[in-house]
């Protein structure tokens, strides 16, 4: 993977900013650090940060191709994974290849299709082709958002670039919120309206658009999206339709020239990965492969089994590493540490993010990156295959908000007086209302299997999103690149026709999906119940947040006093968190880890130096 930025303006002349695009690259460096490059012409500048996985030799970029009397460059963050089947067909047209990287492939495929190149590619991608004669910039981000694209429009200058840091070294773009900025923070976060980048003036690219700018101006389009299909297959051929799928996109997302891993917790999605690679190792004679898992100090002595997690994961890992026969690596955070990590993983994310449950993601891959760097990993397989106890519980499937995010009353009412003038609930509201507008529905559905579709469609915009957004910024923070076979699109769409009661089967969580997974995995692997990301339950990091949070309370200068309210954020500090009764957001966000996440709202603000602006 690597990071991407750049600067167009069509109305002025850009030769002489040379510097400024460097320093935007640079702040991408973590992105990529094998390898730096910029494209400097009239009317833009393309910077690149390279991580170097496929063609060390040919793949650097910026990547020029002339075509007759026209010049196409591209910079490209991502991985396609059809990438020989493309070039075959390129071949068929007569174009020649100097490399045997993905890059040339994507960009030839611009030059030919257009637009309509992102018909023909499977990957995760983010990128920037610039058309030198047209004067035309296109961007485009893969079909379920998994890597990043930022950008900013402003006095004529388009900007883009994998991560907000690089946009806020441009003098165009500062680090200003407004009132809807306020609004996703407190109301939707660690959460993010599609397209919304918090900071005034800086939008995302949604995942499955793309962008082109031009004379004309901008236009955003939608080239991909979720359909509705009759499921006409039986359960055992949707069985092993499913198999299939997920075989072929785990079995794709091996292919790399530097060392593969996989992230291993013992439940079913990431033993599913971890077997599959395995065994596609052993086949290609490629060695052991590596796995890793996660773990906190002194986590087996603290740990109490509750609803969210029924049992905690080394027996299963043990179990499964050795199944397999990987080279397994269990790595021990230190709870200070974790606590300490939370300022890395606002630096990573840009933004306040989901507390120690993203640095201690930070602090894992981390130590990953010493041993690998590419690893797979299991996330979206709950979203896409019901596995979140709101796939089953009433009172989530009836609840007229996202399920994950039913504290918005009590959000609310931890800001200053000032600030519950803000009408967040509504705000929320008209998000949640704005994307089940946007559902498909099958003629003939009943209400409640529209229902269901509507959570599996709500699943993979909103909270998928989030753990994606999550997954990308801690690994690369670290020069990690995380590919996420369940986040295929072939899947995906595949999946989202299939009736619940056929993912419901055997009435279990996923249970589709163990059927598809029988004799890959063992049977009592099949069986374990889910158990989420794992957090601390030591009561030391709780101690360690608790003190960190009483001192910016204490601290007149601290910006978060502006929004909060002092008594309402003191009892919760001193009642570690139990006098907020709803979970911030998910399962996991509650106690310490809502203490958490105000520690880096204050901290976001004073790094960043962000100012609130009305409007």
């Amino acid at each position: 993977m690597c990071g991407i930025a750049g600067w167009v303006n069509i109305k002025r002349s850009l030769i002489k900013e040379r510097e400024l695009i460097k320093k935007m690259t640079n702040t991408l460096v973590n992105r990529g650090p094998d390898d730096f490059g910029i494209y400097i012409s009239e009317n833009a500048l393309l910077g690149h940060r390279r991580l170097i996985v496929i063609d060390p030799e040919g793949g650097a970029q910026p990547m020029i191709r002339q075509l007759g009397d026209n010049k196409y460059t591209i910079v490209y963050n991502g991985e396609l994974y059809n990438t020989d089947e493309v070039r075959k067909k390129l071949q068929a047209k007569g174009y020649h290849f100097k490399s045997y990287s993905d890059t040339e492939v994507l960009l030839v495929s611009y030059i030919e299709w257009g637009a309509d190149c992102l018909k023909y590619i499977n990957g995760i991608f983010a990128f920037g082709i610039w058309d030198e004669k047209n004067k035309q910039l296109f961007l485009a981000r893969d079909p379920l958002g998994v890597k990043p694209l930022f950008y900013a429009f402003k006095d004529d200058s388009l900007l883009f670039a994998s991560e907000i840091k690089a946009l806020l070294e441009h003098p165009l773009v500062e680090p200003i919120i407004d009132n809807e900025g306020l609004m996703e923070i407190f109301g939707l976060g660690p959460a993010r309206s599609l397209g919304n980048g918090v900071f005034k003036d800086v939008k995302e690219i949604p995942p499955a658009h793309y962008l082109m700018f031009n004379f004309f101006g901008i236009k955003l389009k939608e080239y991909w999206k979720l359909e509705c299909k009759p499921h006409i297959e039986n359960l055992d051929t949707t069985v092993e339709h499913t198999r299939t799928l997920l075989i072929d996109a785990i079995e794709r997302q091996t292919i790399s020239d530097v060392p593969v891993c996989t992230f291993l917790s013992g439940g079913l999605d990431s033993s599913a990965i971890s077997a599959i690679v395995a065994n596609t190792f052993k086949k290609q004679g490629r060695g052991r492969l590596n796995t890793f898992s996660i773990d906190y100090t002194d986590n087996n002595i603290y740990f109490r089994p509750n609803e969210y997690q029924p049992n905690s994961d080394s027996i299963w890992v043990k179990k499964m590493s050795e199944f397999i026969g990987s080279n397994h690596h269990n790595v021990v955070i230190d709870n200070l540490q974790l606590a300490s990590a939370l300022k890395e993983a606002v630096k990573a994310n840009d933004l306040p993010g989901m507390a120690d449950i993203d640095s201690s993601l930070y602090l894992f891959c981390k130590e990953v990156k010493r041993e690998a760097t590419v690893a797979l990993s299991g996330e979206c397989a709950d979203e896409v295959f019901g596995g979140y106890p709101w796939y089953r519980r009433a009172e989530d499937i009836n609840a007229n908000t996202f399920p994950w995010s039913k504290s918005i009353k009590e959000r609310k009412g931890i800001m200053s007086k000032e600030f519950r003038k803000l009408p967040l609930e509504e705000y929320v509201a008209q998000r949640y209302e704005d994307t089940l507008k946007q559902v498909p529905r099958l003629e003939g559905e009943t209400q409640e299997e529209h229902r269901m579709r509507e959570l599996f469609y709500l699943n993979i915009k909103w909270f998928m999103i989030t753990l994606l957004n999550r997954k990308d910024r801690m690994s690369m923070a670290n020069s990690l690149e995380v590919r996420v076979p369940f986040a295929d699109y072939r899947l995906v769409e595949y999946a989202f026709n299939i009736p619940w009661k056929m993912k419901y089967c055997d009435g279990i969580e996923k249970g589709l999906l163990r059927r598809a997974l029988k004799g890959i995995l063992p049977d009592d692997i099949l069986l374990r119940r889910k158990s989420p990301y794992p957090k601390t339950h030591n009561p030391a990091y709780s101690k360690a947040v608790q003190e960190w949070m009483r001192e910016i309370l204490q601290d007149k200068k601290s910006p978060i006093l502006q929004f909060i309210d002092v008594d309402k954020v003191t009892e919760i500090v001193e009642t570690e968190g139990k006098s907020f009764k709803k979970p911030w957001f998910g399962q996991l966000m509650t106690g310490p880890q809502l203490i958490a996440y105000l520690i880096q709202i204050d901290y976001w603000m004073r790094e960043y130096n962000v100012r609130y602006v009305a409007k």
